[in-house]
């Protein structure tokens, strides 16, 4: 056996081990990673002599996890996530990059240094919040959808802070003015907006449409398309990680982008195993016992600092101060994004290894203290909530308001996975009576025609367990599945148990042995289009033939 292929063996079935005991700690696995990484390096069992396979496979592990940071900045979504969402993102923003910077300085850092930690330390995990509040389910909550709001604009601030930062010149280069810097990366921001808005007008949509024609073939050109823009972006004077973002915000607003992003999630997991394990085996413990106290310092700033700054925001805008707490402690830790811009910052000569492992230790402490703040927030706001009034307004007229709004947002009621010719004539039959209702499909021609038409559709694969949770099933009435396949239909309704959807499952079958196994998976009614289109025509003629009979 191949002594890279041997080592890579070994650190997955370790990584598998201990991810599974801190799943059990209800703890991220990222965290899991980064203590495999310690244990196998040198301040370890020196297990790791793979160093370039394992740093290839982590920069890919990047690259494909910044594609997908891109991937959801939807303009249509960055237009309706609302003035609180975009006031508390920005809000937050600003008052932890000025605070932070400002301790970072009196920690004797360098201003460059001080910047980088400090910006990261604004980064909250979009993947670790998602995952906690839809265990919860609150993603729907009030305090749910305002997260997940701000989540955007720090996604946002991520792309302009990446392009903005890697034009910065590095310690070894020559100083430059200010002027000459901001010139720079306005100009290089202008030059990659247009480049994108060609790409995205006249390019992307024909090329897309084509590949999707094939699923195999659309997950291969997306994986193709982050590392080409990734490669570019660092030959253009950005950054590999800058490239992968605009990349994947290029095709944010087609309709292949929760298809693509279902398919390249767990492959991302996969391979951002590598890039942890490999920051694990990378630190330097001596240098990391002077680091403690500053990171201890930091730690509490994001634990209790960022979740303030939070309430004061939503406090002053209207919201009562449980929404304002609950919102709060979704960026009361800093994400695996931050360690990634800092290792960014790293190879491009603006800071040293000492501020990747401060800010790594700040991102395993807050991480893992944060996830039980969510998981027992009620608790922790029944305790805290009476000291919590100087956040709340004596009329809190912005949360009222939304209580006193009658009509709720346009939800489809019925969902018809499924757009072949039956599934498209029912879609039409459900509009004409007046049923919100959306449809689902991975034939890109046939999404591409009924949208054009007017109809809620979406593209992606049913029986994709991740492509469905992108999908309002909670909220839907009826759930119907024109999958043609029995195999088909057991995937994807095993995946509808797992998701706990509640709607009620209408499944359309072709022959007996289909119906039984749509019955053993748990369809609540059985549709046989032949048999009722039979017994409709039988009606139909014996009704004609007695009126014949009857007639003078």
């Amino acid at each position: 056996m191949h002594e890279p292929f041997a080592e890579l063996a070994l650190l997955l079935l370790i990584a598998a081990v201990v991810g599974a005991a801190m799943v059990r700690l209800r703890q991220p696995v990222l965290i899991a990673y980064i203590a495999v990484g310690i244990a196998v390096g040198p301040a370890g069992l020196e297990l790791v002599k793979a160093h370039d396979q394992i740093d290839l496979l982590a920069q890919v592990g990047v690259t494909l996890l910044l594609f997908l940071v891109g991937l959801k900045l939807d303009l249509q979504h960055i237009r309706h996530i609302g003035p609180v969402a975009v006031a508390t993102g920005l809000g937050q923003l600003a008052f932890t990059i000025a605070i932070g910077f400002v301790l970072l300085l009196a920690m004797d850092r360098d201003w460059l240094t001080a910047l980088y930690v400090a910006v990261a330390l604004t980064f909250s995990s979009t993947i670790i919040i998602i995952k906690l509040l839809s265990d919860k389910r609150e993603l729907d909550s009030l305090h749910g959808r305002i997260a997940v709001g701000f989540l955007i604009v720090q996604d946002v601030a991520v792309v302009l802070a990446m392009m903005a930062i890697s034009a910065l010149p590095g310690s070894g280069e020559a100083e430059t003015t200010w002027l000459v810097v901001a010139g720079s990366i306005a100009a290089r921001v202008l030059l990659a907006a247009l480049v994108l808005y060609v790409l995205m007008r006249h390019v992307l949509p024909p090329v897309v449409r084509l590949m999707a024609r094939s699923q195999e073939l659309l997950l291969i050109f997306a994986i193709a398309w982050g590392t080409a823009l990734a490669t570019l972006g660092e030959w253009a004077g950005f950054s590999k990680e800058a490239g992968a973002l605009l990349a994947g915000f290029s095709l944010a607003s087609t309709q292949w982008r929760d298809a693509i992003g279902a398919r390249l999630t767990g492959i991302r997991d996969f391979l951002l195993l590598f890039f942890f394990i490999d920051l694990g085996t990378k630190l330097d413990f001596s240098a990391l016992s002077g680091e403690l106290g500053s990171a201890a310092a930091l730690s509490v700033f994001v634990l209790i600092g960022n979740p303030l700054i939070v309430m004061a925001i939503m406090g002053y805008m209207g919201y009562r101060k449980r929404t304002g707490f609950m919102a709060g402690l979704t960026v009361a830790q800093i994400s695996e994004f931050s360690i990634i811009f800092v290792a960014m910052g790293i190879s491009l000569g603006h800071v040293g290894n000492d501020a990747l492992g401060l800010t790594t230790l700040v991102g395993m402490t807050t991480i893992a203290l944060s996830s039980y703040m969510i998981i027992y927030s009620q608790r922790l706001f029944e305790r805290v909530g009476p000291w919590l009034d100087v956040f709340e307004r004596r009329y809190p007229q912005r949360e009222l308001a939304v209580e006193s709004q009658q009509s709720p947002a346009m939800q489809p009621r019925v969902i018809v996975f499924g757009l072949g010719r039956y599934g498209e004539r029912l879609l039409t039959r459900l509009a004409q009576n007046r049923v919100t209702a959306m449809g689902v499909d991975f034939d890109p021609e046939c999404v591409r025609r009924l949208g054009h038409r007017g109809f809620s559709v979406r593209f992606g694969d049913a029986e994709d367990a991740t492509f469905l949770e992108t999908l309002p099933l909670g909220r839907a009435d009826w759930i119907v599945t024109t999958l043609p396949t029995g195999e088909a239909n057991q995937v994807f309704l095993h995946a509808l148990k797992t998701l706990q959807v509640t709607g009620r499952i209408a499944g359309v079958v072709r022959d007996e042995t289909h119906r039984q196994a749509l019955q053993a998976a748990g369809a609540t009614r059985i549709i046989t289009p032949y048999l009722d289109a039979a017994d409709h025509a039988a009606q139909m003629i014996a009704d004609a033939l007695n009126s014949e009979q009857d007639a003078p």
